[in-house]
């Protein structure tokens, strides 16, 4: 039996893992934390969106974000300070433009694939994680953003997603609770949203269950191929371990790109800080008043999701500011405001801030297969579609895995 090491404990490691797993491999999984899904995979909007596939290589984002640039609180907010990987990651993204329409038809097909996999593991693992299969509903107050969407949903169609457009009384009977000065919606029923943490932490333990084993509160250090496959080095509370394992997939989120060095890989992850609240709601007015179909704002570039009864998370926003985790109150006022104006009924008092640092390729697609070296693999680089396309892509690399140690057919794991 192979062994294969896992880098990293959020959503796409997790995932990784129990595809290795489903394919007969022995797995140990590192993560620098205590739990599972501590970091970008912790609080995130919630949403498995294929609706909101398309990449954000466009001339219009360019514009958006010079426009943007004087304004604490806007949707997309950089950093004007000078880094040099800022700067040429930026350039990258621009020298993708041209495939703007094939990378949202593709992260749409994606998406879809991810859809069934996800829903499968947690109910053939028997783990719940707040799943509410009441659509997304995309809402736009003018018409040339409507209008956009309009053009983004041929290209949706095209790799396979149904959306329809809705008006604004089919919007308010899709969702009572929404309110505000409304153009049309877009509605997208086969889209579903849940909690990425609990779902992480519910399929590691289907994982330990399956065999893998768990190094958290471990830091991995250094990576060192060799033709036998490679030397992971990793520092505890204790002191440093080593060991060798006959492959790796590295998952580790913004902390890839270093890690891809090591071994000689170039993989271009920029860390994009995104934001988010959970409205923990201790009355039964704000319960009423909070929407239960998820919610995603065009112009303010804000995503909701009802986890269940309690919460309400809002999220959104996008800062090129480096590896700075500092949740700015500026950054967050935004999104308190936009619920205290579109739901004034619901109670923001116990509103818990939270930010992580999506690990966005400059092509907006993520980077799976493997590298140069043998032995080496990776699915990261998912930027803001981690959630939503993180099975689809752990299947492709098991796969390739698979493929390498000539292991051609899945060997499923037993539920237990």
């Amino acid at each position: 039996m192979k062994h294969i090491a896992v880098i990293g404990a959020g959503i796409t490691g997790i995932t990784t893992a129990y595809a290795l797993l489903n394919r007969g491999f022995a797995v140990t999984v590192f993560d620098r934390n205590r739990y599972a899904a501590m970091e970008t995979s912790f609080a995130n909007g919630g949403q498995l969106s294929a609706s909101n596939a398309e990449v954000w290589t466009q001339w219009s984002t360019i514009f958006k974000g010079l426009k943007w640039m004087t304004q604490r609180g806007a949707p997309l907010l950089v950093n004007p300070k000078p880094s040099w990987h800022k700067y040429s990651w930026m350039a990258e993204f621009m020298s993708n433009i041209p495939n703007y329409r094939a990378n949202t038809i593709e992260t749409v097909r994606l998406a879809i694939k991810a859809r069934e996999h996800l829903k499968a593991h947690a109910a053939r693992e028997g783990f719940d994680f707040d799943c509410e299969q009441r659509g997304i509903l995309h809402v736009y107050n003018c018409k040339p953003d409507f209008d956009h969407a309009t053009k983004v949903n041929a290209l949706l169609a095209e790799g396979g997603l149904e959306r329809h457009a809705v008006t604004v009384d089919e919007m308010r009977q899709i969702e009572p609770a929404l309110q505000g000065d409304l153009y049309g919606g877009y509605y997208t029923e086969s889209d579903f949203t849940g909690d990425i943490h609990a779902y992480a932490k519910g399929l590691g333990e289907a994982c330990k269950r399956h065999g893998a084993q768990f190094h958290y509160g471990s830091e991995v250090e250094t990576l060192t191929n060799r033709d036998s496959g490679v030397d992971i080095g990793w520092t505890t509370a204790i002191g440093n371990e080593s060991d060798h394992f006959d492959g790796v997939v590295i998952c580790a989120g913004v902390r890839s790109r270093a890690l891809a060095a090591q071994v000689g890989d170039r993989v271009n992850i920029y860390p994009v800080k995104g934001y988010s609240i959970t409205v923990n709601m201790t009355d039964d007015a704000s319960r009423d008043a909070a929407p239960w179909v998820s919610l995603l704002d065009d112009k303010a570039k804000i995503v909701t999701s009802r986890l269940g009864p309690d919460r309400f998370r809002v999220a959104g926003t996008a800062e090129f500011n480096g590896y700075n985790r500092d949740i700015r109150n500026d950054r967050v006022e935004p999104l308190v405001k936009w619920v205290e104006h579109l739901f004034p009924d619901v109670s923001t008092e116990h509103a818990v801030p939270w930010a992580g640092l999506r690990p966005m390729m400059p092509n907006m697609m993520p980077r799976v297969g493997a590298g140069k070296a043998g032995g080496v693999f990776y699915n990261t680089g998912h930027g803001h579609l981690g959630w939503t396309l993180s099975a689809a892509t752990a299947e492709l690399v098991a796969d390739e895995v698979a493929a390498t140690f000539g292991q051609t057919q899945s060997i499923p794991v037993a539920a237990e």
